[in-house]
């Protein structure tokens, strides 16, 4: 046997562990790829749909003429600067806390963590909806139109029970989120949002309420959501671990909690104020109805 014959299945073998190798790390790559791809599809279809409640509600007014259209579209940049925003940004803290506790294994600490956030963003929505019922007066103080201003807080009046559902879907969607129990939150928010289409239908154009009609479908389908969440959270087996009802030990360790809480919400609120503003200052503009309306569209497209 000469050097050739032994030399060559050395080679050979190398060459197949190489290959082996890259294979395995090209599976890998692609099962990693397949369970991002599983959770992030669903969490940008539940952001999505949420976000389509106050583009389906604008749309409606919209049939309602200029100054409604205009009215509902400073309402809701109002709603979003000083309430939404902000709750989604001190609900955002959850991300990390559930986030620990379930790689701990500590599965019941889920529930407790949820309830604490509960408490503080139910707290927090209580100024919230105060600045809301003034919002006309508030408006109005800023230099808007107070045809505008007027027909906004109207509009922001009829959204206060939208605010307290939505501190409580911001706190059971980074609940579910944190075991990976995205799933059950893109079907209610489907659910919910194909809900709504009528709801506007009926409210809005049906009912002869006006632009009212379109921020009260926004508080029933914020709640009708919360309530399907809330179901699916108690009777589903895959939260059985997590959720173990309702404890005072939630009340406790409220400071830490804000410790992440107030820079999440400060993140989220820069964010998104800086195209909310956008419409707020449209109001200033010569003829304020038309450049409002237009803005307000401008900026639902680009958020699709």
């Amino acid at each position: 046997m000469d050097i050739q014959d032994i030399e060559c299945p050395l080679i050979i073998s190398k060459s197949r562990n190489e290959e082996s190798k890259n294979k395995r790390k090209c599976d890998d790559f692609l099962e990693e790829v397949k369970k991002i791809l599983a959770l992030a599809g669903p969490l940008m279809s539940v952001n999505f749909l949420l976000y389509c409640l106050q583009v389906i509600s604008v749309m409606f007014v919209g049939h309602l003429g200029e100054l409604a259209l205009s009215g509902a579209s400073m309402a809701t940049s109002f709603a979003t600067v000083t309430g939404f925003s902000l709750l989604m940004g001190m609900g955002s803290a959850l991300d990390t806390i559930c986030g620990q506790a379930y790689g701990a294994k500590q599965y019941h600490m889920l529930g407790i963590h949820m309830q604490r956030a509960m408490i503080v963003l139910l707290l927090v929505s209580i100024p919230l909806a105060c600045i809301w019922a003034n919002a006309g007066h508030i408006l109005e103080i800023l230099g808007q139109s107070p045809e505008i201003a007027a027909e906004a807080g109207d509009y922001a009046r009829f959204m206060i029970p939208s605010i307290f559902a939505y501190a409580l879907l911001q706190c059971q969607m980074r609940f579910l989120q944190a075991q990976n129990d995205v799933l059950p939150m893109m079907l209610t928010a489907g659910a919910t949002t194909l809900l709504h289409l009528f709801t506007c239908w009926f409210l809005v154009l049906k009912t002869g309420i006006g632009n009212k009609g379109a921020a009260l479908a926004n508080a029933a389908s914020y709640w009708i959501n919360v309530f399907l969440l809330a179901a699916y959270i108690g009777i589903s087996p895959s939260c059985k671990s997590t959720w173990t009802g309702f404890s005072i030990v939630a009340f406790s360790d409220i400071p830490r909690y804000l410790r992440l809480a107030i820079p999440s919400a400060v993140m989220v609120c820069l964010e998104s104020w800086s195209f909310e503003m956008m419409v707020l200052l449209s109001g200033l503009l010569p003829n304020p109805k038309l450049e409002t309306s237009v803005l307000s569209i401008r900026l639902v497209l680009k958020h699709i």
